[in-house]
């Protein structure tokens, strides 16, 4: 039984097990723009996951962050670790793509497709959903965590922009050439990794043990550049 998570503040149909699915949804502004899917961490819809999701509210998307652990956060990396490993892929794919669905059919979301941002566990989710669903055009993993074998990528339809840290041991720098070259090769997409002299969550400003200021900024500047180019402006 999971409990309720305070930033939950919509409800969506879900494919998964559970049927209905939970997230936090920010509105720009304007009250119009395109959509964005924000990932989380491995530690869940989190004050930090939900004030990023405000951030691309303000800067004009129609953003969501849908809640992958049913309600639940971790408190420490145990926690974290047992939570993702209790996540399939498929599963934590299917309800994204019930999130892709809810915010294409919003009145306030522009155009038809989305952009999908993720971080650790979410940077690889993002991959795994741009993978089985045409309607991302704009997918951009933050040191995107892909436990196990990559996914099929012969039907990407989405650019690709990654953000990674020199630094990152959960990401060795050999394992972006194998990534990228698996893209290019299943689907002729060929991405673009950005690579800074930082971390693991690098762009994590709740952490600071990992948080690395002028890197951050960076990645988030090309971040929107890169949205507002695949999706336009809100």
């Amino acid at each position: 039984m999971t409990a309720a998570n305070p930033r939950q503040n919509v409800t969506f149909p879900s494919t998964t097990d559970a049927g209905t699915a939970h997230g936090y949804l920010a509105l720009p502004p304007s009250g119009r723009g395109p959509g964005v899917v924000v990932i989380q961490e491995w530690w869940g819809l989190t004050d930090h996951i939900a004030e990023v999701t405000d951030r691309f509210a303000e800067a004009g998307f129609v953003a969501l962050a849908p809640d992958l652990y049913g309600g639940q956060v971790a408190h420490d990396a145990d926690e974290a670790a047992r939570m993702m490993s209790e996540l399939p892929t498929d599963e934590g794919a299917r309800l994204l793509s019930g999130a892709v669905d809810y915010l294409l059919g919003r009145e306030e979301t522009t155009g038809g497709t989305v952009g999908a941002v993720g971080f650790c566990m979410g940077g690889g989710f993002v991959l795994a959903l741009a993978a089985r669903e045409p309607r991302v055009s704009a997918a951009v993993p933050f040191y995107g965590v892909i436990p196990g074998a990559l996914p099929d990528f012969s039907g990407l339809k989405a650019e690709v922009e990654g953000h990674y840290g020199e630094q990152d041991p959960t990401v060795p720098l050999a394992s972006l050439d194998e990534l990228r070259a698996t893209i290019e090769a299943q689907s002729g997409i060929t991405p673009v990794f950005h690579l800074y002299p930082a971390g693991h969550a690098f762009f994590n400003d709740a952490n600071p043990a990992t948080y690395d200021a002028p890197s951050a900024a960076t990645a988030w500047d090309r971040t929107l550049a890169f949205l507002r180019a695949r999706l336009g402006e809100g």
